[in-house]
């Protein structure tokens, strides 16, 4: 089987590049405790695994540099609106940067704040979504990084999973600028494919199963979408009682019940994000000149259990070539590294 969790080697090597800019930079805010804290406002569209953890991820990027923040966390709850007023609050606050979680809240806090950076994670078209002038060159006081996600190779994954699909529902937020990018992907892929795409639009996650109920699909994509996200159990549900198998976006969707994805580590991504505020507030890099990042290497997530429930038989090649197999013994993917802790613990009881 191959190596698992390779994202995670990634992150800490950047981890490390982070902590290296720290020691060169200017010292404001350094981890010798001499330096002033900083003060950041964190603005998140609704709490989910995904959206958590890359809120978690960015913070992290501190903790390891060891550079002190006074922390401002505001959750809109699913509002617009909501989001709207934390970022005007947020404008009138003598913060030292911001960071958004996800599209929507990008979009209210870049309308409503010029002068402080802003920092976004969990976005998927900065430059559709108006946050950017070019994800080279963003333009203004906003970069981040994005979760764009391999669509395509998503949709190929479900025609392995069951080459019987014909039609792949979409229920998604009419709301969410990121999602009709990810649709219109998919419409794309799937003409390709030849597979045809189903959609269902939605305003809230009270409306996601009856948006699933008007679909009449061999199987469900869900998108990084966040209000169909924050109902996943709902999404899930409609696939165990009808027998369809549930791809998801990203990798947090599959160990909640998704049975696959090539996806991103959304902990890694929100990380890469926290390095890049790093570089703005301790080397006075400029966000108009910081090109909008995405993470290279994505990991295939596959969930036995769900598939299972889902009427779904995941073949040995499947579950071999996956990075990360929801529910496996970690010691039982790798019996090399189980034997070098049982030889350490001899070793401790020796002593």
């Amino acid at each position: 089987m191959p190596q698992r969790h390779h994202l995670m080697k990634v992150t800490a090597l950047t981890g490390a590049a982070a902590l290296a800019l720290t020691a060169c930079g200017n010292g404001d805010g350094g981890g010798d405790g001499d330096g002033e804290s900083y003060s950041i406002g964190v603005t998140q569209i609704v709490s989910h695994p995904s959206l958590d953890a890359a809120r978690d991820g960015f913070k992290s990027a501190f903790e390891e540099a060891d550079v002190e923040v006074d922390w401002d966390e505001q959750n809109a709850q699913g509002e617009q609106a909501t989001a709207t007023n934390i970022a005007g609050t947020f404008a009138n606050d003598d913060k030292d940067l911001v960071l958004a979680v996800a599209t929507p809240t990008a979009q209210a806090a870049a309308q409503a704040i010029t002068d402080t950076p802003i920092v976004f994670t969990a976005v998927t078209d900065p430059e559709e979504a108006g946050l950017v002038d070019s994800w080279e060159e963003p333009g203004g006081n906003v970069t981040g990084t994005s979760d764009m996600n391999p669509v395509q190779e998503q949709l190929e994954l479900l025609q392995e999973l069951d080459p019987d699909a014909e039609t792949v529902g979409i229920v998604y937020s009419s709301g969410e600028a990121n999602s009709q990018v990810q649709v219109d992907m998919a419409k794309e892929a799937a003409e390709e494919l030849g597979l045809e795409i189903e959609e269902a639009t939605v305003t809230n996650s009270s409306e996601v199963q009856q948006g699933l109920q008007s679909l009449d699909s061999d199987a469900i994509y869900v998108p990084t979408d966040n209000v169909v996200v924050s109902a996943l159990e709902t999404v899930i549900q409609y696939g165990e009682d009808n027998e369809l198998p549930i791809l998801s976006a990203e990798g947090d969707s599959v160990t909640r019940g998704a049975v696959a994805t090539y996806g991103i580590n959304y902990e890694a991504l929100g990380k890469q994000a926290g390095e890049m505020a790093l570089r703005i507030l301790q080397d006075d890099e400029d966000p108009a000149s910081m090109a909008v990042e995405e993470q290279t290497e994505l990991e295939l997530y596959v969930n036995p259990e769900a598939a299972e429930a889902q009427g779904i038989d995941l073949s040995e090649d499947l579950l071999d070539r996956a990075d990360v197999v929801v529910g496996e013994d970690v010691d039982a993917q790798d019996p090399a590294e189980a034997g070098e802790e049982e030889e350490d613990e001899e070793e401790g009881e020796d002593s």
